[in-house]
């Protein structure tokens, strides 16, 4: 949200993985004017309802893309590019991270940052034995009011580097829902070494959204980069 305040005055803002509007909307409540893409169609129906209740004014600073990250050009420079909430986690090889950064480049204007958070990747996280579920303290399910258990199960790729999370909600009375999530695991120096190759410099890295530097204790990277 302070980027977007303060690249309010120089430009618009591009925000990448917008789905149902979790920070577009923010964005432009606060006077940003925003362009969010997401490949998820349904994901984008839910923002365009949740845009529908907005006053007039909020609406007209949103359009909404549908598309591929890794291909879709606007053709427009932005003042400011985001990719909020692991996004780039669901990138699975160094070539299609690699496209997406191309594309962040493209779209960035003279002078203009991009900003975006990933995950730090924890050994005893990939190190968990997949045959094991991990349990959380039952919850209302926020539509149906219904008491809910919770589960995860991790399953790691040590080639791939990716980590697949078996998420499974057991509603009381009702039938088990098991969603599947699966992110790269992108390890702090393979990150720079990734914007270094595409171009990207005056690197800042910020320990979860506090600002601080980063430590062994750190779960989510913050990073700003310009094209260099």
């Amino acid at each position: 949200m302070r980027l977007a305040r303060e690249a309010r005055a120089a430009g618009p803002v591009l925000e990448y993985g917008a789905g149902t509007g979790r920070v577009t909307l923010p964005m432009a409540r606060a006077g940003a004017r925003v362009t969010g893409i997401d490949l998820a169609r349904t994901m984008l129906d839910t923002h365009e309802a949740r845009l529908e209740r907005e006053p007039p004014q909020v609406r007209a600073r949103v359009r909404l893309v549908h598309g591929d990250m890794r291909s879709v050009r606007l053709g427009e420079r932005f003042a400011l590019v985001v990719a909020p909430f692991n996004v780039m986690l669901h990138l699975y090889t160094n070539d299609d991270l690699l496209e997406f950064l191309a594309r962040v480049g493209e779209h960035l204007a003279p002078g203009g940052r991009f900003a975006f958070d990933v995950s730090v990747p924890k050994g005893e996280e990939l190190s968990r034995d997949p045959e094991r579920r991990f349990g959380a303290p039952r919850f209302r399910h926020p539509a149906t009011g219904v008491l809910t258990r919770y589960t995860e199960r991790f399953e790691y790729d040590p080639i791939r580097q990716l980590l697949l999370v078996w998420m499974e909600f057991l509603p009381e009375g009702g039938d088990p829902v098991v969603v599947p999530l699966t992110h790269r695991q992108i390890f702090p120096q393979e990150l720079l070494a990734l914007l270094d190759r595409a171009g990207f410099a005056e690197v800042e890295l910020t320990s979860d959204f506090s600002r601080a530097p980063p430590d062994a204790s750190t779960d989510s990277l913050v990073v700003s980069c310009q094209v260099r």
